[in-house]
């Protein structure tokens, strides 16, 4: 148990809904995984993003993009930010399990528009994972909006993961 040391955004799980953790609040750290903290609060599961970990009395993840001087969005700084999103409940990012179908930057607009899918239809865990992309995306230089669309069509399936990934899932067979 620890107490926050700020207010903190989070997310409740399972809906994604965004909350504020005030600072001082007592939370119970039930998981960590991927950089990101599950939490126990007033009764409720949420998640903590990494790059609040300070909140927790922790080292906060420091998300670095290089090579952008100018006012466009860097396609490869978004495809970097995605490549620090882990799926809460397989220690592998969501680039690597093959759940990121495309990327659509919109420099007029400032927007990045992302289609995905889940390992699963069913997964209870999809709107936290969205709310985890939407976090991390927004803080790619020069994004003002991010919008996921959760596809399930066509469907995911254990050949779209890289090899590596398939590796630590034990997987490759």
């Amino acid at each position: 148990m620890v107490a926050t040391l700020r207010d903190v955004p989070a997310r409740i799980v399972p809906a994604g809904t965004p909350i504020t953790i005030p600072e001082g609040s007592f939370i119970t750290i039930t998981q960590s995984l991927g950089g990101n903290y599950t939490v126990t609060v007033n009764g409720n599961m949420a998640r903590i993003d990494g790059t609040d970990a300070d909140a927790l009395g922790f080292e906060k993840q420091e998300l670095v993009f290089t090579g952008n001087d100018g006012e466009d969005i860097q396609e490869a700084q978004v495809w970097q930010a995605l490549e620090t999103i882990f799926d809460p409940e397989i220690p592998v990012n969501v680039v690597s399990l093959g759940l990121i179908y495309s990327v659509v930057v919109d420099q007029q607009n400032k927007t990045v528009d992302i289609k995905m899918t889940l390992t699963a239809p069913g997964c209870g865990m999809g709107p936290v994972l969205v709310g985890d992309i939407e976090y991390r995306v927004a803080k790619v230089p020069n994004v003002k909006s991010v919008n996921v669309d959760l596809v399930f069509d066509p469907a995911w399936h254990r050949d779209m993961m890289s090899d590596e990934a398939k590796l630590e899932t034990g997987m490759f067979y």
